[in-house]
């Protein structure tokens, strides 16, 4: 059966050992006849000083003081006896029994310790012998505080009688006789504070000899009787829980249960401090000791259900915490950081199948202690290690591995209908979480990998080197991300009868992280499909249009469109670079075919959208492929008008920018490649806006204005101008320099006829189409080349320029006054008649 993580039962103790000592030490000294215990205290405390004031003082013989204070012992004993049998007296009886108990135990000891009266054999023959007697004496009387005085007092003495040389060995052979009484008790009865006042007394004695006194030498004579202690409060434990038939909340004594591991291993530590991975294995050992105790309590048939399971938590609890505490013990913080993360994940799943939130909640705060130790000894890279076989891949492995597993756990609420008010409360934060914990396994994962394409190697002369490029380890990192993200997609496709839509979300970011890949490399590469780029952009394409279609019907409403149209501003990236790259090889970048190839290039992707988006413009209905059937706008408008944008003002800097010199070609005015590439770009934009304008798709006002309209004229009325400069260039040997050009008389009168046959076409077109606004900008624009002769041309004296520019212009201007009028204006409907009735005249 499976077991759930240990929780303390209620009322089985508590762990705060002072206050509860000190609590059961008021109830018995103020809760009977406290005169008489008082003053067995006191008596006790007095005998012990004068045995020590006589020793110091030698007033009388050794013998003779050792049996004086046997008989005193032996008479306290014999009183209390007899006063047994008188029930009004049986508490006053039950304090001398003790008192005279623990006299004798003081007396042994002394014989032994102080004045080697009895050789260790006897003494602790003699000892056992008293332990026996009491206990024997306890039990058939029933007389849990015969017992507990005859203990105390039996504890007390080594320190109250304590010269400070005496040998541990002996203190501790003593001790260990005195707590295989309290087991042997145990068995018998259910006396809890016997178990705590041997618990208490045996450890707390033994911590502070080991803080005084141990060294290094002491191991051999120290490490079994520590593993002895602890073996017989385990028993103890085990007794008063299994053996007396209480109530399930009373049997579990957390004090003992949790408290004995606890304690000895502390110890434990201190013993085998500067022992390589001693301390590990002994964690190592308590851990199995405990897993051994669980499955037995687990299988035991015998005694009460709850209490077996009880038990069986709690030691199954302390074996997973101690085997827990040996990885760290043992291994490096990566290593230690993998196997808590995978305990944390076996725990969830644990504590989610028995409904223990408690469970769930260390589980997942494990996961934050082993990220954080992770992150505390990691040092980024693998240095000289093998591959994936090394502790940062595989460290950060796990704690992806169990963050994912936790996160697909948690993916649906747990009620807890019959749970308490914790466990209600913590459930829909359990479930918040889980989002974060993919986030955190995902991210994990892309570290490890991250790690492994980042290593190091260790080449012949012993120097770290990388394995990979840097343009290689781009590609690598492009290719883990694209490839866990697929690989996690399928989990949330629609298909699956329960769709985990968080395992989607990588492959949301699929194309942030392939742009910003594709932007690193241009601007630290020759370009993007170096260090195997060939292979590897293709594939992240092809693998992004399939998640991109999969995903189509859980997407995000709001941006999932963005990300179509990303997708082709990526590859117009891509083949920019390529183009950048093939110009520069071509050494074309003096030339104006470096210009003209990336304009045309531009051009062409344009016009490509534009065409396979002509049908679903004119019916969105009549799209029936993906992705156009759902994100023709996606493509149409969001992708199109950027690459619009950046086409018209690329044509605007090639025009204004480009001499024409395209050699082998000759040059012939707008024949050439430069002027033919900047008309290209200018009708694909236009071409591409009255196509959108036309069409059924949502735009902004904007799009439908006068300012698109009015800027791709003022371009184009640039572009226009920039084929005279060529003219000028070319054929009239003016130099390709923007003073020389302006300057030029030629290039003025030339702009001046150019500017008038510009007007006279807006003009007569607009006369003949009945429109005053493009005849107004015609006039508009001729005015503009008046003043201009005046202002500019006119300061060529005796220039031929001069004469030739004003006699056109003027030619011209005749030309449009009798063909383009001013055309009439537009007459507006006449209205109809207002009805005057009820007018104030």
């Amino acid at each position: 059966p499976a077991v759930r993580p240990a929780a303390t039962p209620a009322g089985s103790g508590s762990l705060n050992l002072p206050a509860t000592l000190f609590v059961r030490a008021w109830d018995w000294l103020f809760g009977g006849n406290t005169v008489v215990r008082m003053g067995v205290v006191v008596l006790f405390i007095g005998l012990a000083f004068l045995a020590r004031y006589a020793v110091e003082n030698a007033l009388l013989p050794p013998q003779l003081r050792l049996a004086g204070i046997a008989i005193a012992g032996i008479a306290l004993f014999a009183f209390g006896l007899r006063m047994r049998g008188r029930p009004d007296r049986a508490g006053y009886a039950t304090t001398l029994q003790g008192a005279g108990i623990a006299v004798l135990y003081l007396t042994v000891f002394a014989a032994f310790r102080l004045y080697q009266f009895l050789p260790a054999g006897a003494a602790f023959v003699a000892l056992g012998l008293i332990c026996l007697f009491s206990a024997l004496i306890a039990l058939a009387l029933n007389a849990q505080a015969l017992a507990f005085i005859g203990f105390a007092g039996g504890f007390a003495a080594p320190v109250l009688v304590s010269t400070g040389q005496g040998n541990h060995v002996a203190l501790f052979g003593y001790y260990l006789l005195l707590g295989v009484a309290i087991a042997f008790i145990a068995w018998k009865k259910a006396w809890r504070a016997l178990n705590l006042l041997g618990f208490v007394a045996t450890f707390g004695i033994a911590t502070a000899w080991g803080v005084l006194r141990y060294q290094p030498e002491h191991y051999a004579s120290t490490q079994p009787f520590l593993a002895a202690f602890f073996a017989t409060y385990v028993l103890a434990s085990l007794f008063y829980a299994l053996r007396h038939g209480q109530p399930a909340r009373k049997a579990v004594d957390a004090t003992l249960v949790f408290g004995t591991p606890i304690v000895a291993f502390g110890l434990q530590v201190g013993l085998v401090r500067g022992m390589p991975y001693a301390a590990a294995f002994s964690a190592l050992a308590l851990g199995l000791v405990y897993v051994l105790l669980g499955a037995w309590t687990l299988r035991r048939r015998g005694g009460e259900a709850t209490v077996n399971r009880w038990l069986a938590e709690c030691f199954l609890a302390l074996a997973l915490g101690f085997i827990t505490l040996a990885v760290p013990l043992a291994l490096d913080g990566r290593w230690t950081s993998a196997v808590w993360a995978i305990e944390g994940a076996g725990v969830y799943w644990m504590g989610r199948r028995q409904g223990r939130w408690l469970a769930r909640a260390f589980a997942i705060a494990l996961q934050g202690l082993a990220a954080i130790l992770y992150l505390d000894t990691h040092t980024g890279t693998a240095m000289g290690h093998w591959p994936f076989a090394n502790p940062a891949f595989l460290g950060a492995t796990m704690l992806a591995m169990a963050a994912l597993a936790i996160a697909w756990w948690s993916r649906e609420p747990l009620h807890e209908e019959n749970g308490s008010a914790l466990a209600k409360a913590f459930a829909p934060l359990e479930n918040a979480l889980s989002p974060v914990l993919f986030w955190i396994g995902f991210l994990w994962w892309q570290a490890a990998l991250g790690v492994e394409i980042n290593r190091y190697a260790i080449d012949v002369q012993g120097n770290y080197i990388p394995v990979f490029a840097r343009a290689q380890q781009q590609m690598l990192h492009m290719a883990a991300w694209v490839l866990s993200a697929f690989a996690l997609h399928h989990l949330a496709l629609p298909r699956r009868a329960k769709p985990w839509a968080m395992a989607g979300t990588p492959a949301w970011l699929t194309l942030p992280v392939m742009l910003w890949v594709a932007l690193w490399g241009m601007a630290g590469q020759d370009h993007v499909f170096q260090g195997g780029g060939w292979f590897v952009w293709p594939l992240a394409i092809v693998l992004h249009l399939l998640m991109l279609r999969r995903l189509d019907a859980g997407r995000p409403q709001r941006w999932w469109p963005w990300v179509h149209a990303g997708g082709v501003w990526l590859l117009v990236l891509l083949a920019g670079n390529l183009l950048v790259f093939a110009i520069g090889r071509a050494q074309l970048w003096r030339t104006a075919w470096a210009t003209v190839i990336l304009l045309v290039a531009g051009s062409l992707v344009l016009l490509a959208l534009v065409l396979a988006c002509r049908r679903a413009l004119q019916d969105p209905r009549a799209a029936r492929r993906w992705p156009l059937d759902r994100f023709t706008s996606a493509y149409a408008w969001r992708a199109a008008a950027p690459l619009a944008v950046a086409l018209a003002v690329g044509a605007l800097v090639v025009a204004v920018l480009s001499r024409g010199e395209a050699r082998p070609l000759p040059y012939v005015p707008l024949l050439n490649p430069t002027d033919l590439a900047v008309a290209l770009a200018l009708a694909v934009c236009t071409t591409w806006l009255l196509r959108v304008r036309r069409s059924a798709l949502v735009l902004p006002a904007a799009i439908d204005g006068s300012v698109p309209t009015g800027a791709l004229a003022a371009i184009a009325f640039v572009a226009i101008n920039t084929v005279w400069l060529r003219v000028a260039h070319h054929w009239g040997g003016v130099p390709w320099d923007a003073d020389t050009l302006f300057s030029s008389f030629l290039v003025q009168a030339g702009y001046s006829i150019l500017w008038t046959l510009i007007a006279l076409a807006l003009m007569v077109g607009a006369h003949r189409r009945a429109l005053r606004t493009p005849w107004m900008l015609g006039a508009a624009l001729l005015g503009l080349t008046v003043l201009k002769l005046f202002v500019v041309d006119l300061s060529n004296r005796g220039g031929s320029e001069r004469i030739v520019v004003f006699i056109a212009v003027g030619l011209l201007m005749l030309v449009v006054g009798w063909f383009a009028p001013l055309p009439p204006a537009r007459r507006e409907p006449p209205r109809a008649p207002q009805d005057l009735r009820g007018a104030t005249p």
